[in-house]
């Protein structure tokens, strides 16, 4: 598994290890945010005798040795963030999103596997969509970032199509819980308001989002790996379209505060709806969100609350 020590990546393994597998997990511990935070992600794992842990980059990792035995595939090594992404910045999103596909991809060409199972983004669809957003329409992404993961969602099916790598892709929308990213709306919104501070709000906070808890992100990946047909794309959100100004008000009740709001213009890339159809996923896969938003965002709230105290 590529991406071990993210987010969605570490709750992963440890659910993968639950099920009895032997992992191999890599992750190059990019400085998108602090190292410290990601060793806490596989503290668990890394005492598993069942786990295996490499620091590299795809690029430089001996992927040939990697692979041997292995039967699946999980790439959820990217570089995050779409405010990020403009600039000259968007060079570490063609090497990190772009590039090391390419290069894991090659590597799976050389093995028999039974599934590569590769974690995109709702961020591919942009603004000029139908809602909800269907897996057969024209994607149309906004930001950089949402580009990147786009061209790594192509070389995905090309390597289906020209070398029978048996690729899915799974476009998350807007995954959320235990362990998510510092820079994300749900974590900053949470320590703002536990902390006394005040939270940043980009526009009227009326702009809706798909929100995905990440347990039912991991069902999703592993159910893809057993029955998601090669070379299909699946949308995986969490089956309700929620403004974020509601969020907020999830957030006093989980706190007992009500927010201090500062607030700035949009920008750049940010999509202002997102809301997936995940009838296909259904279907194919099995799959039916079963967090309900308020309980996720308690679950995060507790983590967050026990984190601080820790510190």
């Amino acid at each position: 598994m590529t991406g071990a020590a993210g987010f969605i990546g570490s709750h992963l393994v440890e659910q993968l290890l639950a099920d009895g597998a032997h992992v191999v997990g890599l992750d190059c511990f990019t400085d998108y945010y602090a190292r410290a935070l990601k060793d806490a992600n596989l503290a668990a794992p890394r005492r598993h005798d069942r786990f295996t842990f490499v620091e590299s980059r795809l690029q430089d990792a001996d992927l040939d040795h990697l692979l041997r035995d292995t039967t699946h595939v999980f790439h959820l090594a990217a570089q995050a963030g779409v405010r990020k992404s403009w600039g000259v910045d968007f060079a570490v999103y063609t090497a990190c999103n772009i590039e090391a596909t390419q290069v894991l991809l090659e590597a799976c060409t050389r093995t028999e596997l039974s599934k590569v199972v590769y974690a995109s983004s709702s961020s591919v669809y942009g603004d000029d969509g139908d809602m909800p957003m269907r897996e057969d329409q024209r994607p149309q992404p906004v930001s950089p970032y949402g580009v990147s993961k786009l061209a790594a969602e192509h070389l995905c099916y090309l390597y289906w199509v020209a070398h029978r790598v048996p690729t899915v892709s799974l476009r998350y929308f807007t995954v959320y819980g235990p362990r998510q990213r510092p820079d994300m709306a749900f974590n900053r919104f949470l320590h703002a308001m536990l902390g006394g501070g005040t939270v940043t709000l980009y526009g009227t906070g009326e702009q809706t989002r798909d929100f995905t808890f990440v347990g039912d992100a991991v069902s999703a990946t592993i159910a893809a790996a057993d029955r998601g047909a090669p070379g299909n794309v699946y949308n995986i959100g969490g089956g309700a379209r929620v403004s974020v100004n509601r969020v907020l008000e999830l957030m006093a009740v989980c706190t007992g505060t009500r927010p201090r709001i500062e607030r700035h213009p949009v920008p750049k890339g940010d999509m202002h709806d997102t809301y997936a159809d995940t009838t296909a996923a259904r279907r194919a896969l099995g799959f039916a969100p079963t967090m309900p938003l308020a309980a996720g965002i308690e679950a995060e709230c507790q983590w967050i609350s026990n984190a601080v105290t820790v510190l």
